[in-house]
């Protein structure tokens, strides 16, 4: 058999045909097992769906193409751990629809962003990224903090996640108008409602620095927030991102 190789070398059909019987077997090996395992993602603890708030914030930054200019995803290699944190796992992606993991970094990693910031240095970076960041090339998105955020539909969205498997509870679905409001809400209490559904980790203020409405940048602000801060990594025995090549 190895010795017929000068056929399809000289034959580009031949070579063609070949190609397609090669990758057809390996993608079979590859795809088949992931149709009959129970999981192929490895719960992790902390780990939950987004808040109504969270969901639009992110919304939001899919519309305007922020994943094409910042990857959320952090390899496993000592210098990217070193710089943006512990390596990403695929739990903490596994409710995005679609997910942002990536390559392209025009800007940094925003897979470890939450918390590093204030929320007004978000708010200066979204409205003007160069009074923060002067080497940015980063377009400004000052018409965000004028926009008022529509909501209307806000459970309607929830419900056509759960198809996809977001795991929302029928609470969660009938409450999603009141829990985005309760987030940006200051005054709520570290016992509203949101909290009991969605946990205590929920970050619950008014985020843009205007208390008087709901915008997109209160959105896009509680999403960025988020990132990263779902996972307690200390819970986790440090590995050396060297040995995980």
């Amino acid at each position: 058999m190895w010795k017929q190789h000068a056929r399809f070398e000289r034959h580009s059909l031949w070579l063609v045909l070949g190609i397609i019987v090669v990758v057809s077997i390996g993608g079979l090996v590859e795809i088949s097992p992931l149709f009959y395992l129970e999981s192929t993602i490895e719960e992790v603890d902390g780990v939950r769906p987004y808040t109504p708030l969270e969901q639009a914030g992110r919304d939001i930054y899919v519309r305007e193409g922020c994943y094409l200019c910042h990857s959320q995803m952090i390899r496993p290699l000592r210098d990217e751990v070193e710089r943006y944190g512990h390596y990403s796992l695929a739990a903490e992606s596994m409710y995005d629809h679609p997910f942002q993991w990536g390559s392209k970094r025009t800007g940094p990693d925003l897979a470890r962003v939450g918390g590093k910031y204030s929320d007004s240095w978000h708010v200066d970076h979204l409205r003007d990224p160069r009074s923060v960041v002067p080497e940015s090339n980063m377009p400004p998105y000052a018409f965000l903090a004028k926009r008022e955020l529509d909501y209307r539909a806000i459970d309607k969205h929830l419900a056509t996640l759960t198809r996809v498997g977001v795991p929302y509870t029928k609470a969660q679905l009938a409450n999603a108008r009141a829990d985005l409001e309760q987030q940006v809400d200051p005054f709520a209490g570290e016992t509203s409602d949101l909290k009991k559904r969605y946990g205590a980790k929920v970050q619950q203020r008014d985020f843009d620095g205007d208390p008087s409405r709901i915008t997109e940048l209160d959105a896009l602000i509680a999403y960025l927030q988020v990132l990263g801060t779902m996972v307690d990594f200390r819970t986790y025995k440090a590995e050396d991102p060297e040995n995980l090549r």
